[in-house]
């Protein structure tokens, strides 16, 4: 025999499973066992507060200063050239360069709210309701100052594409918590307010990157099917299909126990959770028995497919159902122009399904250990881009500071964490950066960020890169 065919069969789990004395019996008796309990590769380094994780990404990236990070004596300032002791020579996008910056203050209110006494804007006034359970990052930054690096840093730690998204890094080291559903999960927003500078999103960001394609996460459509391809082509029973993928998977484990290439079995164990999940995909995205007041609690759009609304409620029923990541995508938030009137309508997309999803999870008891967190891929500027007056600007990418929230999954709630100078243009106080809130994701789950690796290229590939990432302590309960 072929040296290298013997070496992969040696190491093929199929030759390991029909060499061995248990046999197939061991296979079966692991079928028995709870799933996290024998599909997690690594597992965790220590006790978790959270068990999932939901990500509600606003891409295009909302402006802080418009609607957590309060600068009262902004207004003084307006239309007075931004001091260059502030700016101090930042790149800036093409867009700006060698324009004056001028400053803009928000228009918009903002008022203390819940016991803890958190600055809210008026454009929030649901979230306003849950500040309590919130922790609000004033000093988050990024080294990415356009679009598509900034959201591919945020979902898989790197700006180059390439890598695995963090949904892919929890299915590959922490293994699954239900049978019938993915592991990770991702809903993108049908429709959005905001019709201005809408960039595209791209499978990309929820990729399996070099991990084993089994970890790829898997899109939920807003017409047709929910999973491409879900349904039966016509004249083709459920009995039927189970005898295709009976025929087709014995094939291919013929194949696979010649040649021992993983991604075999990783097209059989797909294949199977497809047919599983013609019934439970179905089941998941009906909420005709949601109660009354489940429904209006999360408004009016729950009941359009593919709305942001809709996707909230849909990622409270994964939670019930074992899902491990979800990620939503709301895009629309790109302010070069007409910022107030588009963040308006962005704002009343995301307000209230954002704070009925915290309210939901809490009442159910699920708040507790899910951790949900929520961030653009950067921040915008306090100088003014377009046409400016006290109630129509705009403004342009800023990287160096802007908010990220988080609550649930061990988060203190009821506080700002950081401080930024008095433009929001620079952290003054705990700086954190993108890798810094992975680490912290991590750590909330149970894993160490240090120790989560795959070999690749010639080194111990992580999500926080090969960079300092440090967990942010000074958050957590």
């Amino acid at each position: 025999m072929n040296p290298f065919t013997k070496n992969n069969l040696l190491q093929s789990r199929r030759s390991f499973l029909t060499n061995s004395g248990m046999g197939l019996g061991a296979a079966a008796l692991s079928s028995l066992l709870p799933q996290n309990a024998h599909s997690a590769v690594l597992g965790t380094h220590y006790k978790a507060k959270a068990k999932r994780v939901i990500f509600l990404f606003m891409a295009g990236a909302p402006s802080q200063l418009d609607l957590y990070d309060y600068k009262p004596d902004l207004h003084k300032l307006f239309n007075t050239e931004l001091p260059k002791s502030v700016s101090n020579g930042q790149r800036v996008t093409a867009m700006t360069k060698g324009k004056k910056q001028l400053v803009q203050p928000s228009k918009f209110k903002f008022a203390q709210k819940g016991e803890s006494g958190v600055w809210m804007s008026e454009l929030l006034p649901h979230l306003t309701e849950t500040v309590d359970d919130m922790c609000f990052i004033n000093s988050m930054n990024t080294t990415s100052i356009n679009h598509d690096p900034g959201k591919t840093l945020f979902c898989t730690g790197e700006e180059m594409p390439g890598k695995p998204s963090m949904g892919a890094w929890l299915s590959y080291g922490l293994g699954s918590m239900n049978k019938n559903l993915p592991d990770f999960v991702v809903m993108p927003s049908a429709y959005w307010s905001g019709k201005v500078n809408v960039q595209g999103l791209y499978s990309r960001l929820w990729g399996p990157g070099f991990l084993p394609s089994s970890h790829q996460g898997t899109s939920l459509q807003a017409t047709g099917d929910p999973v491409l391809f879900l349904s039966n082509p016509k004249g083709v029973s459920t009995s039927v299909r189970r005898k295709m993928l009976d025929a087709v998977g014995a094939l291919n484990n013929k194949h696979h126990a010649e040649i021992g290439d993983p991604e075999i079995q990783t097209t059989v164990s797909q294949q199977e959770l497809a047919f599983r999940m013609q019934s439970s995909v179905p089941e998941l995205t009906d909420i005709s028995k949601e109660s009354k007041a489940t429904l209006e609690m999360y408004g009016e759009e729950v009941q359009n497919k593919g709305s942001f609304a809709r996707n909230c409620l849909l990622a409270r029923r994964m939670v019930e159902r074992g899902v491990r990541f979800i990620q939503l995508f709301h895009r629309g938030w790109d302010h070069h122009t007409r910022l107030p009137e588009n963040l308006k309508g962005q704002c009343k997309d995301v307000d209230q399904p954002a704070a009925a999803l915290l309210k939901d999870l809490k009442q159910r008891g699920l708040l507790e250990d899910t951790l949900v967190v929520c961030a653009g891929e950067f921040g915008r500027t306090v100088y003014g881009q377009g046409k400016l007056s006290r109630d129509v600007y705009g403004r342009d990418h800023h990287p160096r500071c802007f908010t990220a929230w988080l609550a649930g999954g061990g988060i203190k709630g009821g506080m700002q964490y950081g401080q930024t100078d008095d433009f929001s243009y620079n952290v003054v106080e705990n700086p954190v950066s993108v890798r810094d809130l992975h680490a912290t994701m991590l750590h909330q789950l149970g894993v160490d960020h240090h120790k989560l690796t795959f070999p690749f290229q010639g080194l111990d590939q992580k999500l926080t890169g090969v960079e300092p990432a440090k967990v942010v302590k000074d958050i957590l309960s």
